[in-house]
């Protein structure tokens, strides 16, 4: 016989709302209810020995009282995570940086084609990579910069999660399969402490249209985790953001995985999504206070 787990079930509105703050309070109202953040988002404690049976009717209670709300159902034990490692495009910044290049290229359709392709999981990562990298051959070099300063724009919550996180002793790791050019200068701007991503071959003061070998691709993610995981006792002490399917087995191998904005696959495959809201909710995910986010 299966024994019962204690867990906490996290709801995050989009916004402030009483009213769906108090139909979802309603619902569980025989069970231990937080507030995390008011009229805004809480935690609901459980004891089942069948989690899968309330993640899966949680969708329809949502619809049947008209509440929309992203969700996380996970074991209490554990649940504030000691590492953070996120994607970056599409992720920690609301591009992808090589579509941003491709349209100073003249070659956007085909690389976003491309591109959105290899994040569904249609096709392998490593030679769409290459493929996308060889049509911004002869890019000039000064383009990398003006991409950054005019297209490239953090998400919402992305520097709040990673300063909190940090203020409470997480590690905080960027791994991309986009270009360092790029990676250096996010985690700059959101506080992460290390970055990992692919490297642009450069050819005087153009770009090569090459890309820098071994490709940190979806084997390389999940590595990334483990490595940095070890010393704080495993991948279960890690908490991995991502949207597109060279996350994959990065996610699934984390303690608490979370699908942003992601693709079918992504999401199917995740603990948990973020598919209304920002960043900040992987804090709530965790339960946090907003009383306790760093925000500056």
């Amino acid at each position: 016989m299966t024994a019962a787990i204690d867990y906490v079930l996290t709801f995050v509105l989009p916004k402030a709302d009483k009213a769906q703050f108090t139909k979802l309070c309603q619902i569980f109202h025989s069970h231990k209810v937080e507030t995390l953040s008011k009229d805004k988002a809480l935690d609901i404690y459980l004891t089942t020995e069948n989690a899968d049976e309330i993640t899966n009717g949680i969708n329809a209670e949502l619809d049947r009282i008209d509440v929309t709300a992203d969700f996380c159902l996970q074991p209490v034990k554990g649940r504030k995570k000691s590492l953070l490692i996120c994607d970056m495009d599409s992720t920690l910044i609301g591009q992808e940086c090589i579509v941003e290049l491709a349209d100073f290229a003249g070659v956007r359709d085909r690389v976003h084609e491309i591109t959105e392709r290899a994040m569904r999981g249609e096709i392998g990562f490593d030679g769409a990579l290459k493929e996308r990298v060889d049509l911004l051959k002869d890019l000039p070099l000064t383009v990398l910069q003006d991409c950054f300063e005019k297209r490239i724009t953090l998400n919402e919550g992305a520097r709040t999660l990673c300063q909190t996180m940090k203020a409470h002793g997480a590690e905080t790791v960027i791994v991309s399969g986009g270009f360092t050019f790029f990676t250096q200068r996010v985690a700059k701007a959101t506080g992460f402490e290390h970055h990992h991503a692919n490297t642009l071959i450069e050819n005087g003061d153009k770009l090569a249209g090459t890309v820098g070998m071994p490709i940190l691709g979806r084997d390389a993610k999940r590595e990334r985790l483990m490595e940095y995981s070890a010393h704080l006792g495993g991948p279960n002490t890690a908490i991995a953001i991502g949207d597109g399917a060279n996350d994959l087995a990065m996610i699934q191998s984390a303690g608490l995985g979370i699908a942003f904005y992601a693709k079918p696959a992504v999401t199917a495959a995740a603990h948990c999504g973020i598919t209304c809201t920002d960043l900040t909710t992987a804090l709530y995910f965790q339960g946090y206070n907003e009383s306790e986010f760093v925000r500056d």
